[in-house]
């Protein structure tokens, strides 16, 4: 089966999907699909129109730009032409994210149904010896902030620092076939003392035949059969390349079960908690303190929304992010398609993976007005911070596994963040040490801003208001200054606001500049030398009306020199090394 993707204006975002396990063929079915709004669950007799998948109705891109209640239905249909099959191949239908419960109808027939906005899911389809065309329908109702699912930051009352909700289908669908053994799954660990790496397969049935090769600049470099019994091997790699943002070598791998072959990437890279030269708490890159300088991205777009405009867009920003001298992105609330952190990957910039929140409702003064004047409560009763019932808190903790599971081999992700500011939080420590049981090869900030619990890798605070100094009193664990900033400038004909939302204004961009450049040496520069190891800047770009970027919504301005802010990177990579260094 070939790509059939050759108009990249009516089939949008045509790059394989799942850049670590990648077949050589497959079909986007991105594009114009017909669609309904209902108020009820029944489809119905007649459509609306057309819509633009992979975008959500709520968007301009979309071509409709019109919201779904929690009580309406949205329904997708389209005719699907499967393809020709050997005998006992198996035919895919995957999802990307669809937000957020959906069931699925192949010739009126209920083939799966799914919960959750921001993991995939996939749908077999029966084939057969000649093509044939089925009818494909798709039916999602979100309740937005209004039940148990993840949400993020959307909103039905949304303005400020909440936004536009959307449904439906955010990401890519396509369909791929594979023979009648295929893997289903790889877990890859990178071993950086022993310069080895372990991968492990997981096949649909047992495959009598199991392989990988590694590659390096296009060489095989290792490679062996796996005994289908365990269905993993352990290949030492000569002359092992590291992964770090300055030099982000990848490895690929080849790799075959039986008829099957699929090709991945790994990065051969360890994160852990350490001390550095001066016996402070520090982040350890391959067993090397680094300084990590980053940003809050909130992963939204002028016209997706949650769905950027191409691939080539999410480049762009990724360069010019690393160009700028950052070396890490927070990814705030938000699961991205896998191809961002491929990119992360590729270009060299470190990741902060939060866990997309849920819960409430919110009490305003324990989330947004007591922890300003420094209260601090116990998160172990879960209704305090939203959590009271116990169906939230189980959907939590299952979209907690999912997301560990999806992205447990990005090269890329070094930190895992549970909770924000406390929405949502209960037992963040235990939940901490749950995901060090899952994964012991990344680091986990257990409560980002507010309400720490004592726990995780991290003390990371968040600083808005007042001046901040950093005094010793996380122990072992490392001082992370996780947002702060969030300075705000309007820029005419570049703004989408009904009310302007920003910690601190600015009119001119010679003002924000002058202003940014003292906030990074009052809360960054003059930190480093007590132990600050990581610093979060608010944010990449505006969004609706939170004009706190770097950049515009529609990443048409950037608000700060690019050199200038190269230039204030490197003085922070300076005072690091001379911390280091002990001058």
């Amino acid at each position: 089966m070939e790509n059939k993707n050759r108009n990249k204006q009516t089939l949008p975002l045509d790059d394989y999907p799942r850049p670590q396990l990648q077949r050589p063929t497959w079909q986007n079915l991105n594009g114009w699909w017909q669609y309904a709004i209902t108020e009820t669950a029944q489809e119905p007799t007649q459509y609306d129109g057309l819509i633009l998948v992979p975008y959500s109705p709520e968007t301009k891109a979309s071509g409709v730009q019109r919201p779904v209640s929690p009580t309406q239905t949205l329904w997708y249909k389209r005719t699907l032409t499967v393809p020709a099959v050997e005998p006992g191949a198996h035919v895919l239908l995957h999802f990307g994210a669809v937000d957020q419960f959906c069931r699925v109808f192949v010739d009126r027939q209920l083939r799966a149904t799914h919960r959750g906005g921001y993991w995939p899911f996939t749908v077999e389809v029966a084939g057969g010896a000649a093509p044939r065309d089925v009818e494909l329908i798709v039916a999602v109702q979100d309740h937005s902030d209004q039940g148990f699912e993840a949400y993020g930051k959307q909103k039905l009352a949304h303005g400020g620092m909440w936004y536009t909700p959307q449904s439906g289908i955010w990401q890519t669908v396509w369909l791929e076939v594979v023979p009648a053994t295929y893997l289903t799954d790889l877990t890859i660990t990178p071993d950086v003392a022993a310069g080895a790496v372990t991968v492990a397969l997981t096949t649909n049935r047992p495959a009598s035949a199991l392989t990988v090769q590694v590659l390096a600049d296009g060489e095989p470099v290792a490679g062996a059969p796996i005994d289908p019994a365990s269905g993993r091997v352990t290949l030492s790699l000569p002359r092992p390349h590291l992964w770090t943002p300055v030099a982000p070598f990848l490895y690929d791998l080849v790799i075959t079960a039986d008829d099957d072959q699929a090709q991945s990437y790994f990065g051969l890279r360890s994160f852990a908690r350490g001390l550095d030269a001066a016996g402070r708490p520090a982040f350890l890159l391959n067993g090397q303190p680094i300084f990590q300088s980053g940003l809050l991205d909130q992963g939204y777009w002028a016209d997706g929304l949650y769905t950027p405009p191409s691939d080539a867009a999410v480049v762009r920003e990724l360069t010019a992010i690393k160009e700028m001298g950052f070396n890490m992105l927070r990814k705030h609330i938000k699961i991205e398609p896998l191809r961002w952190y491929y990119h992360c990957d590729r270009l060299g910039l470190l990741v902060w993976q939060d866990f997309v929140s849920g819960g409430g409702p919110y009490n305003d003064w324990l989330i947004r007005i007591l922890p300003f004047v420094g209260a601090r409560f116990s998160d172990k009763e879960p209704a305090l911070l939203g959590r009271g019932d116990a169906r939230s808190r189980a959907v939590y903790l299952r979209d907690a596994q999912r997301t560990l599971a999806l992205l447990k081999n990005t090269v890329s992700i070094c930190t895992w963040v549970p909770f924000n500011e406390g929405w949502g939080q209960f037992s963040a420590n235990e939940i901490a040490a749950e995901v060090v049981r899952r994964d012991p090869t990344r680091l986990v900030d257990q409560a980002s801003g507010w309400y720490d619990q004592g726990g995780g890798d991290f003390r990371s605070h968040h600083s808005y208001y007042k001046p901040f100094r950093l005094v010793k009193n996380a122990g072992a664990r490392i001082q992370a200054l996780t947002e702060f900033g969030g300075y705000a400038l309007a820029v005419s004909d570049h703004i989408q606001v009904d009310r302007a939302f920003g910690y601190k204004s600015f009119a001119d961009p010679a003002a924000l500049l002058a202003a940014l450049t003292k906030l990074y040496h009052s809360h960054v520069r003059a930190n480093i030398p007590r132990g600050l190891a990581v610093a979060i800047y608010t944010q990449v770009s505006d969004v609706e009306d939170e004009i706190n970027g770097l950049w515009t919504f529609d990443r048409a301005v950037c608000k700060i020199d690019p050199a200038a802010l190269t230039a204030l990177n490197a003085e922070l990579q300076a005072t690091f090394a001379a911390a280091q260094s002990g001058v």
